[in-house]
């Protein structure tokens, strides 16, 4: 019986602790993340790393980047929703999508073409690594080069063009 009451005593006690909380509008203190998952999570979020492209003879920003790994030069085409990449060049890298993938409709300086969209494990330029990236994969010659677009470039925190020179930050 003494048991039970000390049970029913520590019980009360923890609700009574639970309720002046509640009413002061403050919940318990969160305990701390373990130093480990702390220091697993900081290089992402402040890498603060930029890297300044310069205009190419003819006025465009060229870049050599990485896909998954595997070196590829791209211009950047901040008006271009997408990575678009030349069917040559996906092949290349491994990326091979069959002609009923092609169910993308895109407006390309050539026409309107069907193009197959890819999800890009990673896409690194000079360090800046974007995972899962939407991309599209253009068949034939309607694309020249590859593009880098937007699904890369807005989820770095900061592209700007400033001194005849674009600048990436992540």
């Amino acid at each position: 019986m003494r048991s039970l009451l000390v049970v029913a005593g520590m019980v009360a006690g923890i609700a009574a602790l639970i309720a002046s909380w509640l009413e002061r509008g403050t919940t318990p203190p969160a305990q701390p993340e373990p130093k480990a998952a702390i220091a697993a999570v900081q290089p992402a979020l402040s890498s603060g790393r930029s890297v300044t492209i310069p205009r190419d003879s003819r006025g465009h920003f060229q870049v050599e980047g990485r896909i998954d790994g595997r070196r590829i030069g791209f211009m950047v085409d901040t008006g271009a929703s997408v990575i678009a990449l030349t069917e040559r060049e996906a092949a290349r890298l491994g990326i091979r999508p069959m002609r009923n993938d092609y169910t993308a409709q895109v407006r390309t300086a050539n026409g309107t073409v069907k193009a197959a969209p890819v999800m890009l494990g990673s896409v690194d330029i000079g360090g800046l690594v974007v995972r899962d990236v939407q991309a599209l994969v253009v068949p034939g010659d309607a694309l020249g080069e590859n593009l880098l677009g937007l699904s890369y470039l807005t989820r770095l925190k900061r592209f700007e063009y400033a001194n005849n020179k674009l600048v990436l930050e992540n």
